[in-house]
């Protein structure tokens, strides 16, 4: 018996990689934290169009974020330490920890990233590859 895939259109070749990237992203955790936002910023005349992932990360050093790209996944972590020299009377903030997972499309690059007011920004860009059409020569076989 064959396995049924999500994308198993006979007009659809070679998008094995597109499928498991869905099975990643599904079966990824999704606890809400921290929140994040993602906008899309129009082209300047000093910059292309981009995509910023903000991230709400209130409290966190840039000492204590970690951003990686591996094989189109971009991960960001936090770790904070909790602080034992202070007493709480009463805490609400916890020092808490995080990984967030986005998977990126093949070509996207990310261009940096800035925190500023407990908001971590990170800046995609999709270079436009030029657009190439080629004849494919029919060869005839008697």
């Amino acid at each position: 018996m064959s396995r049924m895939t999500t994308l198993n259109s006979p007009f659809l070749l070679g998008f094995d990689e597109v499928e498991r990237a869905l099975e990643r992203v599904t079966k990824a955790a999704s606890d809400g934290y921290p929140p994040y936002n993602i906008e899309r910023l129009a082209k300047t005349a000093d910059a292309p169009e981009r995509i910023r992932i903000s991230l709400a990360v209130a409290g966190f050093t840039s000492d204590q974020l970690e951003i990686t790209l591996e094989e189109n996944q971009l991960t960001i972590r936090g770790r904070q330490v909790d602080d034992r020299e202070r007493h709480f009377i009463h805490r609400g903030i916890a020092a808490r920890q995080f990984t967030r997972t986005f998977l990126l499309a093949d070509g996207m690059q990310v261009l940096g990233a800035d925190l500023e007011h407990g908001l971590l920004s990170i800046d995609l860009v999709r270079p436009q590859a030029e657009r190439v059409v080629r004849q494919i020569r029919i060869g005839a076989r008697d």
